[in-house]
């Protein structure tokens, strides 16, 4: 069911590493066992937090939600991968803002779903936090800092960031509003519930032996795709800006993608828009943040100072998903408008000088 057939490429990918096969068949098998385990970290998640109730359950989703992209950027960094690891992360928004959210409304509108509604207010708050964001990633660019100065002041930046994060986290699970109004504030941490979501009715203590081992199997994968490549794309010629844009961010993100579709192709398209800008904000606020400290920690050379094509992309992107949410209906064009600016970014930067670094 869904992603779940590629869970086929976990041995495959595990006895092409132990037979040193070549690195394009290694990251491309791993890369794809990766996509549906994601998906299983967050099916168990979600299992798990209506056992724990709405706080825990929601914090325990916030934070576990973006444990691929985290895990994937731990072992990438090991390998000292720091410019593609950079490069994820923007390709992780711009995926999610472009791609993500351009094919769930094409999917609406394949789907007969005409009337492409959603909920204004909660955009606009996604969309503030975006633009907060947006900020905390370009001041460490705009001044010519020495590098010890870069390190220092993303990690400070990292530490505002992630403060903002916990402070929504908090928001949501306290809100001020009476009960019986909504309050859509903390999109970004919380999915929301629907009668699809609720299919597996996993026990507890299944969910939580699947989350352990998927995770740890999770771990694993990601060790073998990036051992594979750095060797992959120098195969290729593909530059580490657009491995880490193009391949590593859709490789942690295709889970979120699916379900974005998903819920669009049957009329959800507030969920929709809830998963790909709440996606984009968690990226942003919670898992850059965490990366600059995994970096520290490792002694690796991790910053927010990302090169000027990043830069102008991410701009480009929250910029342009302003303005067309700002109405809340959208024209059925819109999809094929979104999906078309990602792949002129793709282009961009397939294209990209290999000397462009973000440090």
């Amino acid at each position: 069911m869904g992603l779940k057939w590629l869970l086929v490429f976990i041995p495959v990918g595990i006895v092409l590493d132990w037979q040193d096969a070549n690195p394009i068949l290694v990251f491309a098998t791993s890369a794809l066992a990766i996509i549906p385990l994601a998906s299983l970290v967050g099916d168990a998640t979600e299992a798990l937090a209506r056992y724990l109730g709405p706080t825990m359950g929601g914090f325990l989703n916030a934070t576990l939600g973006n444990a691929p992209e985290i895990i994937i950027g731990f072992f990438a960094l090991k390998q000292g991968l720091v410019e593609m690891v950079k490069a994820s992360i923007t390709g992780s928004i711009i995926g999610n803002l472009l791609f993500g959210l351009g094919v769930s409304f094409l999917a609406a509108n394949l789907k007969g779903h005409r009337k492409l509604h959603y909920d204004i207010e909660s955009a606009r708050t996604h969309g503030g936090l975006l633009m907060l964001a947006m900020f905390g990633l370009i001041v460490p660019a705009v001044f010519n800092f020495s590098t010890t100065s870069e390190r220092e002041i993303s990690l400070e930046i990292s530490i505002v960031l992630f403060v903002i994060y916990l402070g929504s986290v908090i928001l949501t699970f306290f809100p001020e509003k009476p009960r019986g109004e909504a309050d859509d504030t903390l999109e970004i941490a919380v999915k929301p519930e629907t009668p699809e979501q609720e299919e597996s009715g996993w026990s507890r203590n299944k969910a939580l032996a699947i989350l352990i081992s998927v995770t740890v199997t999770l771990a694993v994968m990601s060790e073998i795709m990036t051992d594979a490549v750095d060797p992959a794309a120098k195969s290729l010629g593909l530059t580490p800006l657009f491995v880490g844009v193009f391949l590593l961010a859709m490789v942690g993100n295709t889970a979120e993608l699916f379900n974005a579709v998903r819920f669009a192709r049957n009329g959800h398209l507030d969920l929709s828009v809830g998963i790909t800008l709440g996606s984009s904000s968690q990226m942003a606020l919670m898992v850059a943040p965490t990366l600059v400290f995994l970096g520290y920690y490792l002694g690796q050379d991790m910053n927010l100072v990302f090169s000027q094509f990043e830069l102008i992309a991410v701009v480009m992107t929250v910029v342009a998903i302003m303005n067309m949410l700002q109405v809340g209906r959208l024209k059925r064009k819109a999809g094929a408008l979104l999906v078309a600016l990602y792949f002129m970014l793709g282009f961009g930067f397939f294209y990209a000088p290999a000397s462009v670094t973000g440090g």
